[in-house]
């Protein structure tokens, strides 16, 4: 059966789905239109059509509730940066000597590494292809080669920050 051709039933699915998108999306922290749409599309994308329209619906508004949900919890709000306007002195004090710290950490690399992590962290947001051309690299071969730097870069820092070791006994 084919759900765009079924006029009827589509009238029949609309008020269904605006009323189970406007009681999940305040919990998914979304506008209920785009609960809404991405259900249409995955109605449209769904083949052959489901059996059970209605239940199917239901389900598939929960489904994308769950990923805007999931979504939002990773995503960090670009503005959402430590040491921004308005932090007390001593705030913005440390984050500038965690930048100083890291900065010096990044030239201590081995490599080309200190080049690549000038690039990723350029303030002109440089796409791989960019870099890849500024280093005379591979665009294929930035991945790796960023996660080995980064590796390094993690276990420097964490050999700077670890809290020193006694040796022998203690006092």
């Amino acid at each position: 059966m084919d759900l765009l051709k079924d006029s009827d039933l589509l009238n029949e699915l609309g008020p269904l789905l605006s009323a189970e998108a406007a009681a999940e999306a305040p919990g998914a922290g979304v506008e209920a239109a785009d609960l809404e749409q991405a259900v249409w599309v995955r109605l449209l994308e769904h083949d052959p059509a489901p059996a059970e329209p209605a239940r199917w619906l239901r389900r598939a508004v929960r489904a994308e509730a769950r990923l805007a949900r999931r979504r939002a919890r990773r995503e960090i709000p670009y503005g959402c940066r430590p040491g921004s306007a308005g932090a007390e002195p001593e705030d913005a004090l440390l984050h500038g000597e965690e930048n100083r710290a890291l900065r010096s950490a990044v030239a201590r690399l081995p490599g080309r590494c200190p080049e690549l992590m000038r690039a990723l962290l350029s303030p002109r947001d440089l796409t791989y292809r960019e870099i890849a051309g500024e280093l005379g690299i591979s665009q294929g071969s930035l991945g790796p080669v960023r996660s080995r730097c980064l590796g390094c870069l993690r276990r420097m820092l964490a050999s700077e920050v670890a809290a020193p070791r006694h040796r022998g006994r203690e006092r």
